[in-house]
């Protein structure tokens, strides 16, 4: 495949703890988080641009080359982090459920995702979340009109 190419393909991705299960205590998150922030920094064509969630789900902005499999990557991302998650804290605490959403986004609205993602723990707790950006099913997203940010 080629490789001189110019792309802007920009994607938040969420996914949920198995059962939406609050496993992502302060020890557990950084763990993973750090994972999440190796894999996508040593994985050539993916720029990582922020990462959030609270107990039960974690968000993620990146960009993307052309030559990225997206449902492989993010397989990648949530077998890694489970993985290393559970070596370290010796034990399987950490499960993942089998879907993830994903929507693309415009370059001029990464500052707009990388904010809502920094601020999820807020944002939740006074319920205003953007249910195109929490969704992790196809069968959610067909409830309603996608807005613009």
């Amino acid at each position: 495949m080629a490789r001189n190419f110019y792309s802007e393909i920009n994607l938040h991705i969420v996914w949920h703890t198995k059962e939406n299960s609050p496993l992502l205590v302060p020890k557990v998150e950084a763990i993973v988080r750090h994972e999440l922030h190796g894999k996508c920094i040593n994985t050539r064509g993916i720029y990582l641009h922020e990462t959030g969630g609270i107990e039960d789900h974690v968000h993620l902005a990146i960009s993307v080359a052309p030559t990225i499999g997206i449902a492989d990557f993010i397989g990648q991302l949530k077998g890694a982090s489970a993985h290393e998650a559970n070596q370290k804290l010796s034990g399987k605490l950490v499960e993942w459920q089998a879907g993830y959403g994903v929507v693309s986004f415009g370059t001029r609205d990464l500052e707009w995702v990388r904010r809502y993602i920094q601020n999820q723990r807020e944002r939740h707790a006074r319920g205003e979340i953007e249910e195109r950006l929490e969704r992790i099913t196809s069968e959610e997203a067909e409830a309603e009109p996608r807005e613009g940010p």
